[in-house]
């Protein structure tokens, strides 16, 4: 009854073995085929939960389900504190993944989430873009130059040979370093320039939107000079009433969301009627080559976030931790040899130490009831 924990030296080892393109690529893979597989119902994604408050500061804490039918549940709880950054020197997204075997309901692991959130958010992105961008798309926008834009620059560089890349942030810290963030590419001929929001928006083929703007702020550029074809991966918008693009944009455009149930309450979708959204992640997936029509057309792909695309990644880090021999195994559920009696872990190795179990409840006395 053990459980595989990665620590963050082990997720560290994961990467310095496989490295992150390698991981990036099976990754965008996994999406895929898992997005096969859902269209043929072996899988079940039901719509994140959680709680959103102001007190003391913004803040959401959503748990995030996602089980593979007759074989194993991914659980994922993040946190989304847009302050992080500048007060406490922390990611705005926090979380951790658990997976259990849905035939006893043992923990089977436990890992970090925040760098499988950043891996997964940036292959969906290239899934969504190779089917619905132009070909020859050759220059990528960034707005929004934090921890999110180096995972879209990454997996997108994975499918498109890209030549430039225009960065825009309303924070300099974050247009300076960016550069210093992505190093790890090699990506050599590739410029990396940071410009003002209206040239990255009339230069760019592909654009991605990855900003912590507020609720009910506005958009983040305007809808003035987009390139024809211009296809849009909306990624910030992740609460109701947050969103990032001009309506008028998501009007004129084919606007897939990821997981339509969840972003009709908190992605751009929520701004549109029924008969206004297009198809899903697993419809353009499983009809590729019919939405690749659209790719001389405007596009945007409206991502939420999907408990799907977890359950891969997570998969992924802690099936090459195995084969690495890393992790430690840890006895966390307190499993009595007697699984009729709650308190026989306690008693001895064997859970049935009467003698021990004695002496723990003789060694307090009973506190009188008030």
């Amino acid at each position: 009854m053990n459980t595989t924990i990665l620590s963050v030296d082990d997720v560290r080892t994961v990467i310095r073995h496989v490295g992150l393109n390698a991981l990036m690529d099976e990754t965008i893979d996994g999406i895929v085929d898992a997005c096969r597989e859902f269209e043929h119902n072996k899988f079940e994604v039901p719509i994140r939960q959680g709680f959103d408050y102001s007190v003391p500061e913004m803040g959401l804490l959503e748990w995030m389900p996602a089980m593979r039918i007759g074989g194993h549940a991914t659980l994922k709880v993040v946190g989304y504190h847009p302050t992080n950054p500048s007060k406490r020197e922390l990611p705005t997204i926090l979380s951790v993944a658990m997976t259990f075997d849905t035939i006893s309901g043992h923990m089977i692991g436990l890992v970090d989430g925040t760098f499988p959130t950043a891996i997964r958010t940036g292959a969906a992105s290239a899934v969504a873009s190779r089917i619905l961008a132009s070909k020859e798309s050759k220059t990528l926008g960034l707005i929004g130059a934090g921890a999110q834009a180096v995972s879209q620059l990454h997996a997108i560089s994975r499918v498109f040979d890209l030549e430039e890349v225009l960065v825009f942030d309303t924070d300099s810290e974050a247009n300076r370093t960016f550069s210093q963030r992505v190093a790890f590419m090699d990506k050599t001929g590739l410029v990396i320039t940071s410009c003002a929001s209206e040239e990255l928006v009339s230069r760019s083929d592909i654009i991605c939107t990855a900003t912590s703007v507020d609720i009910a702020s506005g958009q983040v550029f305007d809808d003035s000079g987009l390139k024809p074809w211009v296809h849009i991966n909306a990624v910030g918008s992740d609460f109701p009433g947050k969103t990032e693009l001009p309506l008028s944009v998501l009007r004129r455009s084919l606007v897939c969301p990821d997981f339509s149930g969840q972003a009709v309450k908190e992605g751009e979708c929520q701004r549109l009627s029924a008969d206004e959204i297009g198809p899903d992640l697993v419809k353009i997936v499983n009809n590729a080559e019919v939405y690749s029509r659209y790719s001389g057309k405007p596009t945007v792909f409206d991502s939420t976030g999907w408990a799907l695309e977890d359950h891969v990644v997570v998969d992924i880090l802690i099936r090459h931790a195995r084969e690495l021999g890393c992790g430690t195994e840890v006895s966390i559920e307190s499993v009595s040899a007697d699984p009729r009696n709650p308190y026989g872990f306690s008693l001895s190795k064997s859970g049935y130490g009467d003698t021990v179990g004695n002496e723990v409840l003789a060694s307090r006395p009973l506190r009188a009831l008030p």
